[in-house]
C-alpha cells in the first residue's frame, strides 16, 4: 500500500516536472477563469446581465487557455517518456535534442529524460551552447511572430509530437 503510494507520488512528480510551465500556466488560467466566473454569478444575482455576460465571456476564455495549456503538458509528458526511451536505446546524441530546441517545454522534458539517463549535464551544455537561458520561456516561433499560435502546423508540433512521415 505505501509503496504504490510513493509510486504514484513519484509519478505525479515527474509528470509535472515534465512540463513545469504548462501546469502552472493551466493552474493560474482555472484560477482566473474561476475568479470571473464568480464575478459574472456575482452580477447575475445582482440582475446586471450585461456583465454577467462579460464575466461569463472571459471565463470561457480562461478555460480554454487553461485546457489548452493542460493538454500540452500531457503532450509535454509524452514527449519525456520518447525522448527518455531515445536515451536508454541510443545514448547521447545532440540528434535527439536538435529538433527541441524550439520551446521550452520540450527543452524542460529532454533536459528530465536526460537528467534520468544520466545525460543530463551533456543536454544542459548543449541547450547553454544554443544561447538558451532560464528566462527563454516563449517558443521560438511565437517571438518571430506572435500569431503563430493559430497556425495550424504550431498546434500540430505542440499536440502531436514525435516523429513525422516521409512521404
Amino acid at each position: 500500500m505505501k509503496n504504490s503510494m510513493t509510486t504514484r507520488l513519484k509519478d505525479t512528480t515527474r509528470y509535472i516536472k515534465a512540463a513545469p510551465w504548462p501546469y502552472m500556466t493551466g493552474l493560474a488560467s482555472l484560477v482566473l477563469a474561476l475568479g470571473l466566473c464568480i464575478s459574472g454569478l456575482i452580477s447575475l444575482d445582482n440582475e446586471n446581465l450585461y456583465e454577467a455576460f462579460i464575466f461569463g465571456c472571459w471565463s470561457g476564455g480562461w478555460l480554454v487557455v487553461a485546457l489548452f495549456s493542460l493538454a500540452d503538458g500531457v503532450s509535454r509528458h509524452r514527449e519525456y517518456k520518447r525522448i527518455k526511451a531515445m536515451f536508454v536505446r541510443f545514448g547521447y546524441s545532440v540528434r535527439i535534442l536538435e529538433p527541441l530546441t524550439r520551446s521550452r517545454c520540450q527543452r524542460d522534458a529532454a533536459l528530465l529524460a536526460a537528467r534520468e539517463t544520466g545525460h543530463g549535464d551533456h543536454a544542459h551544455t548543449y541547450f547553454i551552447g544554443l544561447g538558451y537561458r532560464w528566462y527563454h520561456i516563449l517558443p521560438d516561433s511565437v517571438m518571430r511572430n506572435p500569431f503563430s499560435f493559430l497556425k495550424p502546423s504550431f498546434l500540430r508540433s505542440s499536440f502531436m509530437p514525435g516523429k513525422k512521415a516521409r512521404a
